[in-house]
């Protein structure tokens, strides 16, 4: 049984909990995939700052972005929408020079450039979430069973293209269909906790509840 559920993804962890093995041993990772990943969220600032943190975690593991949270919060006046697209070249110029966060130009520059264009879908659509959740999957667009190899084969999706190319469009950078579906997964649009994993039924519970702010 158990080598059933190591193989669907899943690990034991040492308080007797089944959970989608990624979340690992580290605590904060635990703390993370346990109470965050995949709670739907209608807070403009909340999902900016995923936005950006997604685009900064390209290329990289997600546990190193997790680590500098704090610092990226800190940095980025709590990733206000509004406070972000008043920083300028003098802010990137300081910030490159922070060893507390990942010191890339482009991306620094990107979550400018997005917190000014998500000013602009404010503006139209009243809401970033608004905009966003109109992209949410529809039920017959979803597996049936999400298992590790569902998972594998599944780093993008026609929901996540289809609002990548939106963001695109409306000049976003670093929203790519890949970086735009673990954006997609980790703030409830979809439930990719693995079948078996203790999160799944609370998580959808979550989104079943969760109220979609209008289009």
């Amino acid at each position: 049984m158990d080598e059933n559920r190591e193989r669907a993804g899943l690990a034991l962890g040492a308080d007797g909990t089944w959970r989608c093995a990624w979340a690992g041993d580290d605590p904060l990772y635990r703390r993370y995939h346990d109470e965050e990943w995949g709670r739907p969220s209608a807070d403009d600032d909340r999902l900016f700052e995923k936005l950006c943190l997604e685009g900064f975690q390209s290329g990289l593991s997600w546990i190193t972005i997790l680590r500098k949270r704090e610092a990226f919060r800190e940095l980025f006046h709590g990733f206000s929408i509004a406070e972000v697209a008043a920083m300028g070249e003098a802010d990137i110029e300081r910030l490159v020079l922070d060893p507390r966060i990942i010191r890339h130009r482009g991306k620094i520059a990107s979550a400018i450039n997005n917190a000014k264009r998500a000013l602009e879908v404010q503006a139209e659509h009243g809401s970033l979430a608004a905009f966003l959740w109109r992209f949410e999957p529809k039920a017959d667009e979803r597996p049936e069973s999400v298992t590790l190899e569902w998972a594998r084969a599944n780093t993008t999706s026609q929901a996540s293209a289809a609002l990548s190319k939106a963001l695109k469009k409306r000049g976003f950078s670093f929203v790519g269909p890949t970086t735009i579906y673990a954006f997609m997964q980790a703030m409830g649009f979809v439930n990719d906790h693995f079948d078996g994993c203790a999160c799944r039924d609370s998580c959808e519970t979550s989104r079943r509840a969760f109220v979609r702010p209008p289009s």
